[in-house]
């Protein structure tokens, strides 16, 4: 069975470990020590680094676990900005560790090459910075039109599929998504599962592709246009 473990890095962020038949990868470790520590105390030795997008808070402990002798595996259109690549993924490749294998998807928007991990045996994805729990990725590189498409593309996955992003920001997607969707009372009522959890220091991630479907207003957008005013509403929200 494939173990999953999710190892808090940096303020908000989440890198994870993915663990099957004595072999370990970490996916997005934006630093070195946590996710080292936390292999070590399973008694594991972390033999590749997938990464998601070329950002330093999803790259930075690239370097530190590529001397510690892990390979580096990521997106080859953003080759140029992460350093030392061993292999290059692009859209329908797969990667695999262990028994478990992940089929790569290419999701750009947030990051012009971004792609997401897909372990459809597993039921579950590795989003980076595109879904995430309740929200989105800002557009950095990308159109409304790409993460439109990829927010079509995850929706369609089943409602069991676990989502593992990249960030702790479920709060404050979920205070938008209730002013967006005021009459959602699927919002408002997972917002008090969620408020209730972080005022306990627990974790929110990871999601679901059903309660992402219920409650997120990005993935629920019925158009690129309607995806680019929400977009934009939370860019510039206080709340």
């Amino acid at each position: 069975m494939v173990e999953i473990v999710r190892v808090p890095v940096l303020s908000d962020n989440y890198a994870w470990l993915v663990h099957d038949a004595g072999e370990t990868v970490v996916i997005d470790p934006g630093e070195a020590a946590p996710v080292l520590a936390a292999a070590a105390a399973r008694g594991w030795a972390i033999g590749q680094v997938w990464t998601t997008h070329w950002h330093p808070d999803h790259t930075g402990g690239n370097a530190e676990l590529k001397a510690a002798g892990a390979r580096l595996f990521g997106p080859a259109a953003e080759t140029a900005k992460i350093v030392g690549l061993d292999t290059l993924l692009a859209e329908g490749d797969t990667v695999r560790v262990g028994g478990t294998v992940a089929r790569v998807w290419e999701v750009p928007g947030h990051t012009a090459g971004h792609i997401a991990f897909h372990l459809e045996d597993d039921a579950a994805i590795f989003t980076g910075d595109t879904l995430f729990a309740m929200g989105c990725g800002r557009l950095f590189e990308g159109t409304a039109e790409q993460m439109h498409g990829n927010m079509r593309r995850y929706a369609q996955l089943p409602d069991g599929t676990h989502v593992y992003c990249g960030h702790e920001y479920t709060q404050g997607n979920g205070r938008y998504a209730r002013v967006a969707e005021p009459d959602n009372l699927a919002i408002v009522e997972r917002m008090a599962t969620v408020d209730a959890a972080r005022a306990a220091g627990e974790a929110t991630i990871p999601t679901t592709i059903g309660l992402e479907r219920a409650t997120n207003p990005f993935l629920r957008s019925v158009d690129p246009e309607e995806l680019a005013r929400h977009r934009a509403a939370k860019d510039a929200f206080v709340g």
